[in-house]
């Protein structure tokens, strides 16, 4: 069990706090990491991220004893990450309260028949917050379930380029069968969750990856949607295995294939400070294509892409000052981590430390929470912001 937070002092009308428990029992577990976040008064959403090794529902009646009726959204992870490090098998719970932080959520399900009905479903709640001068979606779905940017883009058909998105994909430690959303008592699939959240004071966002190009650029000569069939006119998973010279098992054992693929990403050139990143999920060994969790446009110029804990810790200072740097100087109440799961494949256990001890140093004493994803969202302007093999931070203040 571990826990930190800051309570509110003084005037203050906002306040967060963070709580973590590995308690082999649910109920314990989800009572124990509600207990240390609930830091102040007037608590106005919780944000839980936990393992799907859990009872879901048995830990959600866990946090709800802690906690009555308070607005909840949530989802299984990779893995779970707060200011004393980054666990497996645990429980994060974030609280946000008192009366400068207004919120609205919502849930949709069977996501997967209409993505970007879905998003458009989702993002409602922004126009049922009060007037704040500062908001921000919050969205959690499963990767799973298809082209993410999709939802991205039904998102911004109600929040335009005026409210930031920000938020991760749902994990079930790398299975890739399944992955569980949760909102107030109910734990769903095939769903995004989102929480709208007004503030009285200025909120940061920052993005970051840390991977770079190899190789000479390849076209995208076939592909619909997130499947790639063909790079350069042969097909796409060759292609990508002949210049990457993976071991053997990757060529024709799926779990072998992604183990290896989840570190050594797809670039695609965009007019951004880095080009975006596409996680390559898995192969299809009859047909001979790539599966990539968000589109991979044909006609475009794709990169292999590497990195080391060298380039990835560089982006995740980056990524911390990017969110920092939006709150105006104030300091920070708390901080989010949306962080890929295949960074920490790059990381390492001695990286992975060292990364969440960054990001701790960053805040400054408050409180830290997070993930690692499938996917992670972050859209400041324009309608791109699905990200893969990414570090996304959001800094309340």
């Amino acid at each position: 069990m571990s826990g930190n937070g800051q309570s509110p002092k003084g005037g203050d009308t906002r306040w967060v706090g963070v709580g973590q428990s590995g308690d082999d029992d649910a109920a314990r577990a989800g009572a124990e990491a509600a207990r240390e976040a609930l830091r102040g008064p007037d608590p106005r959403l919780l944000i839980v991220f936990c393992s799907d090794s859990y009872d879901l529902g048995t830990l959600l009646d866990g946090i709800g004893s802690e906690t009555d009726d308070t607005p909840l959204i949530g989802c299984s992870t990779a893995g779970e990450i707060a200011g004393s490090g980054a666990r497996d098998a645990s429980v994060v719970v974030t609280a946000l309260g008192g009366p400068g932080f207004t919120v609205r959520t919502a849930a949709v399900h069977n996501a997967s028949t209409d993505l970007r009905q879905a998003g458009t479903d989702a993002a409602a709640p922004v126009w049922e917050l009060d007037d704040r001068a500062n908001r921000v979606l919050l969205m959690l779905t499963d990767g799973l379930a298809g082209d993410q940017a999709e939802i991205v883009r039904g998102t911004y058909a109600v929040t335009g380029a005026t409210i930031p998105l920000v938020g991760g994909c749902a994990g079930d430690d790398l299975r890739m069968e399944a992955t569980h959303q949760l909102h107030g008592r109910e734990v769903l699939r095939d769903a995004v969750v989102t929480a709208a959240i007004g503030s009285d004071d200025p909120i940061g966002i920052g993005v970051r990856h840390g991977w770079r190009r190899v190789g000479e650029p390849m076209m995208v000569t076939d592909s619909s949607g997130n499947r790639v069939y063909a790079l350069d006119d042969r097909p796409a998973l060759d292609v990508y295995l002949e210049q990457l010279d993976p071991p053997k098992e990757a060529w024709n054992d799926p779990a072998a294939f992604t183990n290896f693929a989840q570190t050594h990403p797809l670039g695609l050139d965009r007019e951004t400070s880095e080009d975006h990143v596409r996680f390559v999920g898995d192969a299809n060994f009859e047909d001979r294509s790539l599966g990539c969790i968000a589109e991979v446009p044909a006609g475009g110029l794709a990169w292999l892409m590497e990195g080391d804990d060298g380039s990835v810790l560089m982006a995740t200072d980056d990524a911390c000052r990017e969110a920092l740097d939006g709150l105006d100087g104030a300091p920070p109440l708390g901080l989010m981590a949306f962080d890929c799961i295949a960074r920490r494949g790059v990381l390492g256990e001695r990286g992975v430390k060292a990364e969440v001890e960054r990001i701790a140093g960053h805040a400054s004493g408050a409180p830290v929470a997070g993930f690692y994803t499938y996917g992670e969202f972050a859209r400041t302007q324009g309608v791109a912001g699905f990200h893969n093999q990414t570090l996304v931070v959001l800094a309340l203040s």
